[in-house]
């Protein structure tokens, strides 16, 4: 297989201790949780078999390296849980069951959202293309199958994730939870790509709905010190992920970052630059801003 390909693994679906992995700090010092759902790159033979696309388009969907930019988390006191199956297999920063109909030869049961502005780009629970809208399959999926992927790797993702949350804020009072990403660098923002490549990153807080404020801008603060341009909420205000854990009501705050790919990684080549290892230095800052934030700056701004 092409030194670019995918990891392959043998069997369809993964088993449920093979769907994410936890990195763990030796303790856990920090309220902080961080979590990097797209950038799992395990690809089964029967999946690969599947698509029409080669196994380097497949991967246009990733968010390749980011667990390896935000590394330094565990070595400073917060756990990183990151997806192994690949977002093209099924996407974990969707609601449960964002069915697209044109996937699925099988009608799809009452309960699926067919009509999400995530389905209708092609990109729900299962997708039906890739981040640069090319269609992933050869023939349409069984129900059954869907349904399956979202058994074995889907939720058990979301059951260590939300343990992670609710043990952080039974440890510290609160619990602040990093939705990692990257994006590509260049294209439309509807087609799910930065409007410029300028933009080093934006930040997801839901319009200001998931998180504290004082989250958000500690983090803009701390990366605009170093001289990268930062946006917020546009063209990413925040996944499903952000939107369902963010609670700051509830001492639950949440926050995505995106990151323009184009600053540590060959996007057509899917590989690393060396810049990498500067961007993950940088990362150190972020993390430990955020962990010097206290009860009193967090307070809910709901009384």
């Amino acid at each position: 297989m092409d030194a670019l390909a995918p990891t392959a693994r043998a069997g369809q679906f993964h088993p449920a201790d093979e769907t994410h992995e936890i990195l763990w700090p030796t303790q856990q010092s920090l309220p902080l949780v961080f979590a990097s759902p797209h950038s799992g790159c395990d690809y089964s033979p029967a999946f690969l078999a599947s698509s029409r696309l080669d196994p380097v388009s497949l991967r246009q969907s990733e968010d390749s390296f980011v667990q390896e930019i935000f590394a330094c988390a565990p070595e400073m006191g917060a756990p990183l849980i990151h997806a192994l199956f690949p977002r093209a297999f099924v996407d974990p920063n969707r609601e449960p069951y964002e069915l697209d109909p044109a996937v699925f030869k099988d009608k799809l049961p009452a309960y699926a959202n067919t009509r999400s502005p995530r389905v209708a780009a092609g990109l729900g629970t299962i997708a039906r293309v890739v981040a640069n809208g090319a269609d992933i399959y050869k023939d349409k999926l069984s129900l059954e199958e869907g349904l399956e992927r979202i058994r074995t790797c889907y939720w058990p993702y979301h059951e260590a994730l939300r343990a992670l949350v609710e043990q952080t804020k039974e440890r510290f009072g609160y619990c602040i939870l990093v939705d990692c990403h990257s994006m590509p660098s260049v294209g439309k923002p509807e087609q799910g790509r930065c409007a410029t490549s300028r933009v080093a990153f934006v930040l997801g807080d839901c319009h200001g709905t998931s998180c504290n404020p004082a989250v958000t801008a500690s983090v803009e603060n701390t990366l605009a010190g170093k001289s990268y341009r930062v946006v917020r909420n546009s063209p990413y205000a925040g996944g499903f992920v952000t939107r369902h854990y963010g609670r700051p009501e509830a001492n639950i705050h949440s926050l995505q970052i995106e990151i323009n790919r184009q600053i540590y990684m060959d996007e057509s080549r899917m590989e690393r630059r060396p810049a990498l290892n500067a961007l993950a230095h940088d990362m150190r800052d972020v993390v430990a801003a955020l962990g010097a934030l206290g009860p009193k700056q967090l307070r809910s701004t709901k009384g």
